[in-house]
């Protein structure tokens, strides 16, 4: 099968010719339709994550289930499948406590070396996936069996960012109706935050982004006012979108430390700061001890959203189906999975909102 390889920090992805990995007792074999390509794809590119390399790319796919292994009651062959950045066992503790995204099998999931390369090394996957290739064998607990009729590219983007960065508004921000929202960064988690707040009820949403062309699709999604940081301090702007005081609810959707200090700066007084964007391995965050405390500001981390798959998933692609969430605006780009190095260049140049790698028939 045909599949993305890192072999290098730095270096643009490979596709090439390897072995379908074996399927365990409890792993399902995944043909692929769709995948997008997730900024997280680019940091494990340019060497800013954790993850080592070689490694085979993607984590944000969907497809149909073609084998699977003797123990797995999850899925059956001919199954839809959505695939998950975290696996949800349903049993461990956090499953069972509603933090299936911090399910405990995710350091073995994640860490599995299923491939082999051309020169006999073992490789893992990105989450435990690797959509960007012709097919994938996961875990059971990283796919959920969906009903839809949705497009392969529309939904594929809930694998990842639409649920990230809906579920940071609905699960662990919790934004109220009539609240107002900002939002730094709107690519595709940032505009799945904006659709979020306007699925929430919000009466004020605040995109902010230097990129014109992703400003535009936030008001089309449902932002009431855009910022371009670059045309001045964008604190300032947002407080005085949200009169004077700051916003209740503020998103930091790209993953740069800089960039969520001024997402709790843009928050009110006892008001709700989530951040979502992947920060390179290693970055720090600092922020005013004093204004911290005696701020009253809420600060959350977001993993995928706080979403618990299993619940999530089926509740998302009904929003979709019933037209509150689009997905279809989100899909800037559709290419065939030979041209994945030049999906990852629109990436890099903060091109449209999502690029999708699509099985060609």
């Amino acid at each position: 099968m045909k599949v993305a390889i890192a072999y290098e920090a730095g270096k643009p992805p490979v596709v090439e010719d390897l072995p379908v990995p074996d399927v365990g007792p409890r792993d399902v074999l995944v043909r692929i339709a769709a995948s997008g390509i997730c900024h997280t794809d680019l940091n494990v590119l340019d060497g800013l994550s954790a993850l080592p390399l070689p490694i085979a790319l993607g984590h944000e796919g969907c497809g149909t289930v073609e084998e699977v292994g003797a123990e797995v009651r999850r899925v059956r062959p001919g199954d839809r499948v959505l695939a998950s950045v975290a696996p949800a066992c349903g049993v461990c503790w956090n499953c069972v406590n509603g933090m299936s995204n911090q399910c405990a099998l995710n350091p073995s999931v994640k860490a599995a070396e299923r491939f082999t390369l051309a020169d006999g090394r073992r490789a893992a996957a990105v989450c435990g996936c690797g959509t960007f290739a012709e097919a994938m064998v996961v875990h059971e607990a990283s796919v959920v069996p969906v009903q839809t009729d949705l497009a392969d590219e529309e939904l594929a983007l809930l694998g990842c960012g639409v649920t990230t960065g809906l579920g940071a508004v609905l699960n662990t921000a919790g934004v109220t109706p009539g609240a107002s929202v900002a939002v730094i960064g709107c690519g595709g988690v940032g505009q799945s935050v904006v659709q979020g707040a306007r699925i929430a009820g919000a009466a004020v949403i605040v995109a902010v982004d230097p990129v014109r062309g992703r400003r535009e699709a936030a008001l089309a999604a449902g932002a009431t006012h855009a910022v371009d940081p670059s045309a001045g301090d964008a604190v300032a702007q947002v407080r005085e979108l949200t009169s004077g005081r700051g916003a209740d609810f503020t998103f930091e959707a790209v993953g740069r430390p800089d960039l969520m200090v001024q997402a709790f700066e843009m928050a009110r007084g006892h008001g709700t700061v989530t951040l979502v964007g992947m920060p390179p391995v290693g970055s720090s965050l600092t922020l005013p001890a004093v204004q911290a405390v005696f701020s009253g500001k809420r600060l959350a981390g977001s993993v995928l959203g706080g979403a618990q798959i299993l619940r999530d998933f089926p509740r998302f692609i009904a929003l979709a189906e019933s037209g509150r969430l689009d997905l279809g605006s989100m899909v800037s780009s559709r290419i065939p999975l030979a041209d994945v190095a030049h999906g990852v260049e629109l990436v890099a140049r903060a091109e449209g909102v999502r690029t999708v790698i699509v099985q060609e028939a």
